[in-house]
This record gives structure tokens, sequence and C-alpha cells, in this order.
């Protein structure tokens, strides 16, 4: 399979490996390759592994009658990247996370919506608490936002966040919880801890949101990470 960087133009190669990661890709997810050329990254993602697979299969065999079994033997490896001494970055198939927002309409949720989707987030919103716990029943998501007015009572007693605080850990430790509010302290890890949460942000910290996103989630990774690893193995 070959496919042309979208920053440079040069045509790539891609190797076998890579082409069995592409062909298992399948709706929502893509693959990040390196060009050889410029050395920038660029995403494959299902709709160019099936228009390039169509253009190959439209190549028809147009001399005689092929044998009834030819054995064709495998291409030589790609070395073009020997000369430019650039080595190609292993390829990750990453699933685009999801994020649920719970927020009344204002400014504020904006910034949060606009934030998360610069991020790379695919971002759902809902109406109502209710509306929250049967998305949440179906989809697994990354990260879920909740502001504490959004249901209009005190945390402690607000359905969602309840739902949030019950959720069996096989699924809990998997979401990014963050809570926004204006009795919320932010990165105050004492009082994330205390709430069930991941991220605590005070209201008029919004405006940093992709900020505090970008410092914290990396940080939850690596703390968290190899044991969710090793949970997962074992099954736990």
């Amino acid at each position: 399979m070959r496919v042309s960087c979208p920053h440079c133009g040069k045509q790539l190669k891609l190797s076998d490996k890579i082409q069995s990661s592409i062909d298992a890709l399948t709706p929502g997810q893509q693959i990040r390759v390196k060009c050889v050329q410029c050395e920038k990254p660029f995403p494959i993602d299902v709709s160019q592994r099936d228009s390039t697979g169509a253009e190959a299969g439209s190549k028809r065999y147009s001399g005689g009658n092929p044998p009834a079994r030819t054995v064709c033997p495998p291409d030589p490896p790609d070395v073009s990247w020997l000369k430019e001494g650039v080595f190609e970055e292993k390829e990750v198939v990453e699933e685009i996370p999801r994020a649920l927002v719970l927020m009344p309409d204002s400014a504020g949720r904006a910034i949060v919506i606009r934030d998360l989707e610069k991020l790379g987030y695919r971002v759902e919103m809902v109406a109502s608490p209710e509306e929250g716990m049967a998305k949440m029943q179906f989809v697994n998501y990354a990260t879920v936002i909740l502001h504490d007015r959004f249901e209009e009572r005190e945390l402690d007693t607000a359905a969602f966040h309840q739902f949030m605080k019950s959720m069996n850990m096989m699924r809990r430790r998997y979401i990014f919880y963050v809570l926004i509010g204006e009795s919320m302290k932010t990165l105050y890890d004492l009082q994330a801890l205390a709430l069930s949460a991941n991220l605590v942000v005070n209201n008029l910290d919004v405006q940093h949101f992709s900020l505090l996103l970008r410092k914290t989630i990396p940080e939850y990774e690596a703390l968290f990470g190899p044991l969710m690893e090793e949970l997962r193995i074992a099954g736990r």
C-alpha cells in the first residue's frame, strides 16, 4: 500500500506491519505514521484505507487467462529510510476519545467544549442527569465533566455524582472525572479525593481548562497507567 504525505507530498510505501494495523482499523480509529522525508506524522483512517484499497482492486489483469494458482513473492523491504537516516516511529492505533459534559448553558461550558475538542475529544452533552446516566451505560467515555450546579442541588445529593461514586471500579478507573464549581479549589488533590474525582476546577479557572487538562491527565496516566494495566491483565 502506498500513501502520499500530506505535508511534503512524498509517496511512501508502508511496511507490512503498518499495513496489518491499517487493515484492522474500524470506524473511529486511526493510525499515525511518520514521513521519512519531512519527518512529520500524519493520520490514516478507515476512509483513506478503503479508498486506497478500492483503487488497488480496480487494477485488473489484462493479459491472457492467468494460472489457476499464482504465487507472487513479497516485495523487498523498504530501505529508503537508510538514506535519510530516519527510523520509522512506532505506529499507534488510537481510539478517538469521547468526553461527556454535564454543565448548565454558560460561557464556561462553551470554553470547556472548545478546549476538549482542541485536545482531540469527541464531545457530547446531555440536558439531564438521567440522560447522562443512560449514555454511560453504552459508551465508554475517557473524560466526564460535571458542574456542581448542573442539577440545581447540592453535590452530595446530585444523582449523577452519586452514580459516578457508586460505579464499578472496573469501569471507573478508566474515566478521568472532573468537577467544576464555585466551591472547588483548583488542582486541590485532597478535595478531589474526598469527592471521588480526578480533578477539581473553580469557576474562575475554567478559562484555563485546556492547560489544566494538559497538566493533569499525563500525570494521572503516568501514576496509575502501569497499575491499571496490571489490573486489566489480572481481570480485576
